[in-house]
């Protein structure tokens, strides 16, 4: 790969409650996608254990877990950079979780926590979300240097929140991780949408990787998992159903857009 360029993926899965099921299967693709080439490569939101709400405490580990152990073996034993998506993070042994994405470099090392900020308490087509009522909400945002990117990192509903990539690009981030498990009936909507709005406002990449199909508690996941070019062009989607996507990302061709439209620079409100 050129210097210039880097190789990325997206990873689309289902996850359920069957933990050593969901590992093996998101070490397959992760593998997959080490095969055709790539650098980095991002999982979904909650991609080791999806249940209900109340059995929060099951499914969630430390940082020094089954999942996040697995995750690391994989970055090492293929030498690829990882965002191993997010887990939910056990809270002193509790009932209560972060839901917590950690970037890990290519010899295994965790090189950036972020615990997602916006939990996700919504009503969509008279189906009631309340993450809040057993995830607690991070307080700060994070970056990670991985195989030549600036990669700054978020999860699911912050995709919402366009303040907080500008944070992560005043920062100095160049790729913007999005693990996410979006509901079908706001993906179909707003997604695509908002993915490119982001990559174009913050001339970024932006990986956004998603889980898909209908899970065993009744939720449907949108799926459509992505990559995005700083100029707002889809350069990699996953067919429907569990797979991975690879895309080419050109820092050369990103530089050239933020110095041709240097919107970034541009910007006078706080």
């Amino acid at each position: 790969m050129a210097g210039d360029t880097v190789r990325a993926a997206v990873v689309q899965l289902l996850a359920d409650d069957d933990t050593p099921r969901n590992i093996a299967r998101a070490g397959e693709l992760v593998q997959a996608a080490a095969v055709s080439g790539a650098q980095v490569v991002v999982l979904p939101e909650k991609w080791n254990w999806w249940g209900p709400a109340a059995r929060t405490a099951e499914g969630a580990e430390g940082l020094d877990g089954r999942s996040l152990t697995a995750a690391r073996a994989w970055a090492r034993e293929l030498g690829v950079a990882l965002v191993a998506g997010s887990i939910l993070e056990a809270i002193g042994g509790g009932s209560r979780a972060y839901n917590t994405s950690v970037a890990i470099a290519p010899d295994g090392r965790d090189v950036a926590i972020y615990r997602k900020v916006h939990l996700f308490d919504v009503t969509v087509e008279g189906r009631e979300y309340r993450e809040s009522a057993t995830v607690e909400p991070g307080e700060a945002l994070a970056t990670a240097a991985l195989a030549g990117l600036r990669v700054g990192l978020s999860v699911c509903y912050d995709l919402r929140f366009p303040e907080l990539y500008r944070h992560l690009v005043a920062s100095g981030a160049t790729a913007l991780a999005v693990p996410a498990n979006f509901t079908v009936p706001t993906g179909e909507s707003h997604w695509e949408v908002l993915l490119r709005a982001r990559a174009i406002e913050d001339q970024c990449f932006v990986l956004a990787a998603g889980q898909c199909g209908q899970h065993a508690t009744g939720e449907g996941a949108y799926g459509h998992s992505m990559i995005v070019d700083p100029w707002g062009r889809v350069l990699a989607q996953v067919p429907d159903g569990e797979g991975f996507a690879c895309a080419d990302l050109d820092l050369g061709e990103q530089r050239r857009v933020r110095e041709g439209l240097p919107a970034l620079g541009h910007r006078r409100l706080p």
